[in-house]
């Protein structure tokens, strides 16, 4: 079988960040994803103050400490890559008071955004466009990136990490939410695609990599960022992971009807699979916060004791 009928064999999705890879995955249907995410439709690692939390209070959760580790103030410019169906900038706006600016590849995606930030009341504090980070000018206070890095592919990362120097205003803050794989030392190694990763890059995820924390983080480094602190979600997946997979199970028979019995499965064992990847720690998922490296003080908290008040 190959990647949508490319007769050659040959996968069309060079770049996983290109348009038409983000709309493989993202596309699908506004009502399929709603089946199995949060009432915000958030899809990315989840924030569990306790592991007995349910999905939606995981997914505040992880928004406000997002946003704390931003160190968002009213009137802040936020940046947030990748941005979805808009949750974290509606909920940075309500909540912090921020100006919001969110860019996607994702149609789908971005209607639903907007006619929830309608309904919010926010026209005024939130933009979002169909456009590449690459294509972006202008300075932002704070950046968030969260759940779009996976996609990007290894060859991109310098391209990219140049990119968000370069829109972030002196001082400001960036967070980078991602999955990683595990160094193996050797660079080989460490990059060689087993069937399960051939896999999910094919039918899932077309063109994405995933790098390893050490990777990101000399990267980080060599784009003229001082990485401040890094923060291991893995057991956070894994239980997101299985509440997503545990709800597309309760609404199978709905998830058929949206997109097909083979979809629908593909999915599930896709839902499943992540869970017990990252509770296996054979993948991670790491928050990193950097700023602009400079002379000086950088201007953050002496402690971390604001994240977690």
């Amino acid at each position: 079988m190959t990647a949508r009928g490319d007769l050659s064999g040959r996968n069309p999705y060079v770049s996983g960040s290109n348009k038409e890879a983000i709309q493989h995955h993202y596309d699908i249907s506004n009502a399929f994803y709603r089946l199995f995410l949060d009432e915000r439709m958030v899809y990315s690692c989840g924030y569990f103050r306790d592991f007995a939390n349910g999905i939606d209070q995981a997914q505040i959760d992880k928004l406000d400490h997002i946003c704390r580790k931003l160190r968002l103030r009213p009137g802040d410019r936020l940046l947030d890559i990748g941005c979805g169906w808009g949750a974290m900038l509606i909920h940075a706006a309500k909540n912090y008071g921020v100006v919001g600016h969110g860019v996607s590849l994702s149609q789908a995606q971005t209607e639903l955004a907007r006619e929830r930030i309608r309904a919010e009341g926010l026209e005024d504090r939130i933009t979002i466009e169909i456009k590449s980070y690459a294509e972006l000018s202008g300075s932002f206070d704070k950046i968030s990136s969260i759940g779009m890095f996976e996609h990007l592919g290894l060859a991109n990362h310098a391209a990219y990490f140049s990119a968000v120097h370069r829109l972030l205003a002196p001082g400001g803050i960036y967070l980078h939410h991602a999955i990683t794989r595990r160094s193996k030392g050797d660079i080989k190694k460490t990059l060689r695609k087993g069937p399960e990763y051939k896999a999910l890059i094919k039918y899932i995820f077309p063109g994405g990599e995933l790098d390893t924390i050490g990777m990101t983080l000399g990267n980080l480094e060599a784009h003229g960022f001082l990485v401040h602190d890094v923060e291991n979600l893995r057991e956070h997946y894994q239980r997101t992971c299985r509440l997503w997979a545990e709800r597309l199970h309760a609404h199978f028979d709905e998830a058929i009807a949206e997109v097909g019995e083979a979809k629908a499965r593909l999915w599930l064992l896709y839902l499943t699979g992540c869970s017990i990847a990252f509770e296996r720690a054979s993948a991670q998922i790491f928050q990193t916060v950097a700023t602009k490296r400079a002379r000086g003080p950088s201007g953050l908290p002496p402690t971390r004791a604001d994240l977690y008040r």
